[in-house]
């Protein structure tokens, strides 16, 4: 699977809780443009509307080949998944604080770009600097291994 991008600071703002798989109703030049890797998730988040489920606030950048019949970069798009999968979603999140983010967005082996999305929880500011401070530890422990020439 080519990653084409990847949302980083949900993983830093939110507990992903579940992943799921979904497909992206896209028009022709957003997909040439998702070849050329143009696309942020940054700030997007799905939501359940009428028993279907939309992306909003996903960048596609304008192809770069294009001509006046390009596509909107941040157009509300259409999420695919199947009935059954809608409704559980939508009772999981009446939870109180949980949302869908997309994590990343990829081409699959049969090359259609499917978008993961995350049942998502969010974090505390002190949850943050927890996940910060042992990251920060992990790395410096690493560091110490590597000067010290300990084969592990």
């Amino acid at each position: 699977m080519k990653a084409i991008c990847t949302n980083r600071k949900a993983r830093h703002d939110y507990f992903i809780l579940e992943t799921m798989e979904a497909g992206i109703v896209l028009r022709g030049t957003e997909v040439k443009a998702l070849r050329e890797g143009r696309g942020n998730l940054r700030d997007s988040y799905a939501s359940i509307e009428h028993e279907e489920i939309f992306l909003y606030n996903s960048h596609i950048s304008h192809y770069s080949k294009g001509n006046r019949f390009n596509h909107e970069p941040t157009r509300t798009r259409k999420l695919l998944m199947h009935a059954r999968e809608i409704k559980r979603l939508t009772g999981k999140l009446q939870e109180k604080g949980l949302t869908l983010i997309p994590l990343r967005l990829y081409f699959n082996d049969a090359g259609k770009v499917k978008v993961e999305l995350g049942l998502a929880r969010g974090k505390k500011s002190y949850d943050k600097r927890h996940a910060i401070a042992k990251k920060d530890a992990e790395r410096e422990m690493r560091r110490e291994i590597k000067d010290k020439g300990w084969k592990h």
